[in-house]
C-alpha cells in the first residue's frame, strides 16, 4: 500500500502519464469520459487501487483535477506534505486544490499536528469551513490570547453547528477554560442541541463544564419525566441547568406535560432567564401543533430578550395568527439587528403599525414598506402592493459584452463545471461552479461577471446554475435569467388543455427542480415536477394516461402531464386556493387540511396562514411558489400582477362541506 502511494505521488507530481489530447482540446472522447465516471464511482466505493490504476489514463482530460482529487482524497490518511505540494503545483488555484487542502486541514486538526496545520492554513483560500476556522483560532489561543472578534467567531460557529465537531468543541473548551467564554454558553449550547434533537452535541457541550454529570445527562435524555420525578429541588446552578435541560427535552415530545411540570413544581426554583427560555420552548412546540393555548404559554415569557432567534420567530408568528399586533411589534423589537432586517419582519412590523393606527405609526409603516418593496421575493412583492403598486418586471440590464462573455467561456472552473454536469457528475459540477462564481480569495465575481456566467449556463441549458448565479446580483435584475421558461410550448399547451395557470406551473417547477430533467429528491420524487412514484401511478389512472410505467416518470412530457394533472386535482379539491394547493403538493394534502384549522377557526389572510405553516420547508416552498408565479405571470402576460390576489384567504371548511382532498394520495 505504501509503495503504491509513493508511485502514485511520483507519477502525479511529474505528470509521467500520456495525456488524453482530444479531451484536453475540448473534443468529446467517450472512452476518456467513461473513465472519469468510473473514477467517481470508484471514489464512492473507496476503491483506492482502482483510482490509482485509472488516474494515469485520464491525464489531459478536462476533468483531470477531479480525478486527481478523488485519488488523493481516497488516501487522505496516507497523504504527506510532499503530496499536497505536488497537487498544488499541478493544479494551482483550482477548486480541487483548495478542497483537498480543506480535507487535509481537518485531518491535521484531528491529529493535533499544529505545525503542519498552520503551514497549510496560510495557503487555504476558501475559508468557508467552520471547523477549520475553529482549529485556527484554537492554535492562536494556545500561543496568546486571541482578539475578541476571534472568540465571537468560535462562539458563533460552535452555536451554529447542528452536530458537534472536534474543532469547534475543542476551541470552545479552550476558551471556556481560559475564561474567554462563559460556562453559561456551554449550557446554552446544550439546550439548543436538545431542542434540535442532537443528544451527542448536548453531551459534548456539558462535558466541557460538568464532566461529572454525564450519567445524569444520559438519564435526562433517555427519560426526562423519570429524571425529574426523582428530584425535588434545584438549589444549585448545576441542578437548575440539568432540570432546565430535562424540561426542554420533555417539551419536545409533550409540551403540555412540560408546562404542567414547570408551572406546578419547578418555576419557583429556576431563574427568570431559565423560566423564560422554557416557556418559549413550550410555546414554540404548541405553535407547531397549532394549539389554541399557544399564546397562553408565550404570554408567560417575562422578557423576550431571553429567547433565541427561533423562539422569537414563533412567538411573532403566534401573535400574527392571533391578531395581537401590539405584541407582534414588541416581539420583533426584541430580535437582533439581522433578524429585524429580514424582509419577513420588516413587512409584518409595518403591517402591525398600520393596524395600531396612529399617524406616526402609519408614517413609519410606509418607510418600512419602501425599504423592502420590489419584485425579488414574497414579502418584497407584498410591500410593493401595500404602497399601491403592482408587480411588473424591471427593465433588463445591458447584455454582457463580447469581452465579458469570452471571460466566462474561458474560465477554467466554469468549463470544468459544465463538463462535469454534462457527464452526469452534477454534485461536482455545482460545487465547482459555485467556487468559480464565489472566488473567496478575490471577493467574488462582480455583477457583470455574474450576468455573463449566468448567460453561459442558460445557453448550455444548465438552468439551476443560470437562476442561482443571476439571483446573486444585487443591482441588476435579469428576469429572463432568473425566471427562464424552458419547454414553453409543452407547458403552455398542457396547462391550457386542463385550464391551469401556466405561471403557477412554472412557479412550482422552478422551486421543485430548477428545470433539471433528471432531478431526484432524497425521498424518491423525480423529474421536472418532482413526482413521487405512487402519486404518478394514481394520477396516471385519474387522468387516463394509458400504459403508464414508472420508468416513464423522467420523460419530459409524461412528467409534465402527470405533475400538472395532479396539481390541477389538488387545486380543484382545495377550491382553487393556490397557497393550499402548493402546500399540498409539497407536504401531501392531509397536512394543509389540518393546518387550515377546525370548524370555528378564524379565516386568515393567506400570507399569515403561510407564515404559520409548521414545516420550514413547506412554509418557504409556498411563499416561493406564489412569488415565482406572480413574476412568471407578469412575464407571460406583460401586465401588472397582484400577489395578494393569488393568495386570498385561508380558513376551515364550512360545517358539513365535503372534503374531496381526502381522496388525494
Amino acid at each position: 500500500m505504501q509503495v503504491r502511494a509513493i508511485l502514485t505521488s511520483i507519477t502525479f507530481a511529474l505528470g509521467l502519464a500520456q495525456p488524453v489530447t482530444s479531451s484536453a482540446q475540448n473534443r468529446p472522447d467517450p472512452q476518456a469520459d467513461a473513465l472519469i465516471v468510473e473514477m467517481q464511482q470508484a471514489f464512492r466505493r473507496s476503491d483506492k487501487l482502482r483510482l490509482a490504476t485509472l488516474l494515469p489514463q485520464v491525464r489531459g482530460h478536462g476533468l483531470e483535477p477531479w480525478a486527481a482529487y478523488w485519488e488523493s482524497r481516497a488516501r487522505l490518511e496516507e497523504l504527506t506534505a510532499a503530496d499536497m505540494a505536488a497537487f498544488s503545483a499541478r493544479y494551482p488555484g483550482t477548486y480541487q486544490e483548495d478542497r483537498l487542502r480543506n480535507d487535509w486541514l481537518l485531518l491535521l486538526g484531528q491529529r493535533r499536528d499544529w505545525g503542519q496545520f498552520a503551514s497549510e492554513h496560510a495557503r487555504y483560500r476558501m475559508q468557508d469551513d467552520r471547523e477549520v476556522r475553529c482549529y485556527a483560532v484554537l492554535i492562536d489561543q494556545m500561543q496568546s490570547p486571541v482578539p475578541a472578534a476571534a472568540v465571537e467567531e468560535v462562539r458563533r460557529n460552535w452555536m451554529g453547528q447542528r452536530e458537534a465537531d472536534d474543532g469547534c468543541t475543542q476551541a470552545a473548551g479552550q476558551l471556556i477554560a481560559a475564561r474567554r467564554l462563559p460556562e453559561s454558553d456551554a449550557w446554552r449550547k446544550a439546550r439548543l442541541a436538545i431542542e434540535a434533537s442532537r443528544p451527542r452535541a448536548a453531551r459534548n457541550a456539558v462535558q466541557l463544564v460538568a464532566p461529572d454529570v454525564m450519567d445524569q445527562m444520559g438519564q435526562l435524555l433517555d427519560s426526562p419525566a423519570r429524571y425529574l420525578a426523582g428530584r425535588t429541588v434545584a438549589a444549585s446552578k448545576l441542578r437548575r441547568e440539568l432540570v432546565t435541560l430535562a424540561l426542554v427535552k420533555m417539551a419536545s415530545s409533550d409540551f403540555e406535560q412540560a408546562a404542567t411540570a414547570l408551572d406546578t413544581k419547578w418555576a419557583a426554583q429556576l431563574t427568570a432567564e431559565e423560566r423564560n427560555w422554557l416557556w418559549g420552548v413550550i410555546g414554540r412546540q404548541a405553535a407547531l401543533k397549532l394549539s389554541p393555548n399557544t399564546w397562553a404559554y408565550f404570554s408567560r415569557v417575562e422578557r423576550d430578550t431571553d429567547l433565541h432567534e427561533d423562539l422569537l420567530t414563533w412567538k411573532a408568528r403566534t401573535a400574527l395568527r392571533m391578531g395581537r399586533w401590539k405584541e407582534l411589534t414588541t416581539t420583533i423589537q426584541a430580535m437582533d439587528d439581522a433578524q429585524r432586517a429580514d424582509p419577513t419582519w420588516v413587512y409584518w412590523r409595518a403591517r402591525a403599525l398600520l393596524q395600531i393606527g396612529r399617524e406616526a405609526d402609519r408614517a413609519e409603516a410606509t418607510l418600512l414598506f419602501e425599504r423592502i418593496a420590489g419584485v425579488r421575493g414574497f414579502y418584497e412583492q407584498l410591500a410593493l402592493e401595500e404602497l399601491g403598486q403592482k408587480i411588473t418586471m424591471p427593465q433588463r440590464p445591458p447584455e454582457p459584452t463580447d469581452a465579458e462573455r469570452a471571460a466566462a467561456r474561458t474560465n477554467p472552473s466554469l468549463q470544468r463545471a459544465l463538463q462535469a454536469i454534462a457527464l452526469g457528475l452534477r454534485s461536482e459540477g455545482v460545487r465547482e461552479w459555485n467556487y468559480a462564481t464565489n472566488l473567496h480569495d478575490k471577493g467574488g465575481m462582480g455583477e457583470r461577471e455574474l450576468l455573463a456566467a449566468a448567460e453561459l449556463a442558460c445557453q448550455r441549458e444548465v438552468w439551476d446554475r443560470c437562476i442561482n448565479t443571476s439571483e446573486r446580483t444585487r443591482e441588476a435584475f435579469d428576469h429572463a435569467q432568473r425566471f427562464p421558461m424552458p419547454f414553453r410550448d409543452a407547458v403552455v399547451q398542457r396547462t391550457r388543455a386542463i385550464e391551469l395557470d401556466p405561471a403557477y406551473v412554472y412557479g412550482l417547477i422552478r422551486q421543485e427542480s430548477r428545470f433539471i430533467m433528471d432531478a431526484r429528491s432524497g425521498v424518491g420524487a423525480s423529474g421536472l415536477m418532482q413526482v413521487m412514484p405512487a402519486t404518478a401511478r394514481w394520477t396516471a389512472r385519474k387522468i387516463g394516461l394509458a400504459d403508464f410505467t414508472p420508468n416513464q416518470i423522467n420523460d419530459r412530457d409524461t412528467n409534465i402531464a402527470i405533475g400538472t394533472g395532479y396539481l390541477k386535482l389538488v387545486l380543484d379539491d382545495f377550491a382553487g386556493s393556490m397557497p393550499l394547493a402548493a402546500a399540498a403538493y409539497n407536504a401531501g394534502p392531509g397536512r394543509p387540511r389540518a393546518w387550515r384549522g377546525q370548524a370555528g377557526a378564524p379565516t386568515l389572510d393567506a400570507a399569515i396562514w403561510a407564515e404559520n405553516i409548521p414545516f420550514t420547508e413547506t412554509r418557504d416552498y409556498v411563499k416561493k411558489v406564489l412569488s415565482n408565479a406572480t413574476n412568471y405571470a407578469a412575464i407571460l402576460t406583460g401586465q401588472p400582477q397582484s400577489l395578494k390576489a393569488r393568495l386570498g384567504t385561508v380558513g376551515p371548511l364550512a360545517p358539513g362541506a365535503p372534503d374531496a382532498s381526502k381522496e388525494l394520495p
